[in-house]
């Protein structure tokens, strides 16, 4: 009895026009990593769509609070321990051994 997450779910075709010198460096990297052309390209591709996406992602605002959020990005930071701490240490490379 196959388990219900090994059940096939239905795919589409997507046809490809490639070089085969592409197609060679894609399937030495797919073997690297233990995974069949389809699996790799798919993987590959799926990222980069969700990264390009990500990339434009937008937030909206009214044009008060987007002000208000302006405002703040402009105000200095009220001065605490740790950003002192932090403006007070030498950096690591001016730092004497």
């Amino acid at each position: 009895m196959p388990a219900a997450n090994s059940m096939a779910m239905k795919r589409e075709t997507l046809n490809l026009r490639i070089k085969p010198a592409e197609r060679d460096l894609i399937d030495r990297a797919a073997k690297a990593r233990g995974k069949n052309r389809t699996d790799f390209v798919l993987e590959a591709a799926r990222a980069a769509a969700e990264e390009a996406l990500i990339e434009q992602r937008i937030i909206m605002a009214d044009p008060e609070a987007y002000q208000a959020f302006l405002t703040r990005l402009d105000q200095a930071p009220a001065p605490n321990d740790a950003l002192r701490k932090t403006m007070q240490t030498p950096a690591p490379w001016e730092q004497e051994k």
